[in-house]
């Protein structure tokens, strides 16, 4: 099948489709006439992919994990190099939870302050002396 038939089956547009397979993730033969030929396994094979992305592994992962998928959901064999490489990556996810949460705890305190401060200590809003705020 072609790139479009495979995006139409799979709800993934064409260009994911070509970074798939430039990640290494996707495989296509190239037809006389240079067009992208996929064979019916790549159906089964993009919907993996979706459902790792969904999981937040990155590319990079899922190049290494996906040899080892079964099935659309995919379920992963528990070996050591497998469970390892998604350890890693909850650790990665923890990280940048944490990192989100102490900016918004940081955003909320600004918030906070801000709106204590009494509205008579700022300018009216009208003033055209004032400089725009960034957004």
């Amino acid at each position: 099948m072609r790139i479009g038939e495979l995006s139409r089956r799979t709800g993934v547009n064409t260009h994911q489709l070509r970074y798939y397979e430039a990640q290494g993730l996707l495989e296509a033969d190239r037809g006389a006439n240079g067009y992208r030929e996929y064979d019916e396994s790549a159906v089964l094979r993009v919907k993996q992919i979706r459902h790792l992305l969904g999981a937040g592994l990155s590319s990079e992962d899922i190049a290494y994990l996906l040899p080892c998928a079964v099935g659309e959901a995919p379920t992963l064999p528990g070996c050591p190099e497998l469970l390892a490489a998604m350890r890693s990556r909850l650790r990665r996810l923890d990280d940048q939870m944490a990192r989100l949460a102490r900016s918004r705890d940081a955003l909320t305190d600004y918030i906070d302050a801000a709106e204590r401060t009494s509205a008579e200590t700022y300018p009216p809003l009208d003033d055209p002396d004032l400089a725009a705020v960034p957004a």
